[in-house]
C-alpha cells in the first residue's frame, strides 16, 4: 500500500493510499479494512479523512478482488466527528472554508455503495462517526460504545440527522437525542433501535467480519434493489439549510467555544460551564 513518508507533502488519494496518514486501507481477502487511526486527536476526522472514507468506498466498489468493506477505529474511539480545530497536516486540497464541507462527506456514497459496508464500532461514536455507522449497511457495536449527536451544541443545523433519525427513531426520541445532545450507551442505543447488534468488545472484529460474510451470501443485484427502497425511505435532507448554518456567526461561535473549552455565548450566563459540552 502506498504510504506518505513522515514530513512529506500532503497528497491526494491514489490506489490504496487514501490521501491521509490517518486512514489505512488494509487488504484482508476477500475484504478490505478501513482503519481510522489518529490517536493524538481521538480519531477526529479532518476534511482529507472524510474524503478518504468516501474514496475508499468507491475504491472497494470498483475492485473485483474485494467483496466488501469493514470500517473501524483504534483504541477506545470509533469516530467522534470532525476536527473543529482545522489545524491539520493532511490538507492536500482546499475543501472550502467551512468545517464539514458537504462535497467531501461520505454519507451518501455509503448509502449508495455497491459492495457491502459494515462498521465495527469499537468505542465513542458521535457526530460524523455516528452518521457513517448509520449510513453503512450494518453496524456491529462493542458493548463499550457510546453515541451522541452534538451538532446543535456547535451551532450546526444538521438536517441530515433530523431527516434520518426521525425515520429510525420517530420524532419523540429524535427530539430527545438532538435537542439535549445526550449520550446513549450501547445498551440504550440497541433498545432505541439506533443499532441492531451489540457484542462483547473482544468479539467485535470477528462478529463484524462474520456479518460481512453473511451479507455476501445474498445476490448483489437483488441486494441493490433492497438498498434502493431503503434509500428512498430515508430520503433527502435540506442541504441548503445545513450548508448555510455552517457559515453563520452561530456556528463560528460554536466551533470557537468547543476549541476554547467553554460554553458558547448563546448559553444563558447562569447555565454556562467552564468545560465544553
Amino acid at each position: 500500500m502506498p504510504d506518505a513518508a513522515p514530513g512529506s507533502a500532503p497528497r491526494p488519494p491514489e490506489g490504496d493510499w487514501l490521501g491521509t496518514p490517518y486512514l489505512r486501507l488494509e487488504r484482508r481477502a476477500p475484504f478490505a479494512h478501513l482503519v481510522v487511526d489518529r490517536p493524538e486527536a481521538r480519531n477526529a476526522l479532518t476534511q482529507a479523512m472524510y474524503f478518504g472514507i468516501r474514496y475508499a468506498v468507491r475504491r472497494v466498489d470498483a475492485d473485483p478482488d474485494l467483496a466488501g468493506l469493514l470500517i473501524t477505529g483504534t483504541g477506545d474511539v470509533f469516530i467522534p466527528g470532525g476536527d473543529l480545530g482545522k489545524k491539520v497536516p493532511d490538507n492536500w486540497f482546499d475543501f472550502g472554508a467551512a468545517p464539514g464541507a458537504l462535497d467531501v462527506l461520505p454519507f451518501d456514497v455509503l448509502r449508495q455503495s455497491i459492495k457491502p459496508v459494515v462498521c465495527a464500532v469499537n468505542g465513542i461514536c458521535q457526530g460524523g462517526g455516528l452518521m457513517i455507522a448509520l449510513c453503512s449497511d450494518v453496524a456491529v457495536v462493542s458493548e463499550r460504545a457510546t453515541f451522541r449527536v452534538p451538532e446543535l451544541l456547535r451551532g450546526i443545523s444538521d438536517t441530515y440527522y433530523a431527516q434520518l433519525l426521525v425515520r429510525l427513531l420517530g420524532p419523540v426520541r429524535t427530539r430527545d437525542l438532538m435537542l439535549t445532545g445526550r449520550r446513549l450507551t450501547a445498551a440504550e442505543a440497541l433498545d432505541w433501535g439506533l443499532v441492531s447488534r451489540v457484542v462483547p468488545h473482544d468479539e467485535l472484529l470477528e462478529t463484524a467480519t462474520g456479518v460481512l460474510v453473511e451479507v455476501c451470501q445474498t445476490a448483489p443485484e437483488a441486494r441493490r434493489d433492497i438498498k434502493r427502497v431503503l434509500d428512498q425511505y430515508v430520503g433527502l435532507h435540506d442541504r441548503i439549510a445545513m450548508f448555510d448554518s455552517l457559515r453563520r456567526p452561530e456556528s463560528r461561535e460554536g466551533f470557537a467555544a468547543f476549541i476554547e473549552k467553554r460554553s458558547p455565548n448563546w448559553v444563558p450566563e447562569a447555565l454556562r460551564r467552564d468545560a465544553r459540552a
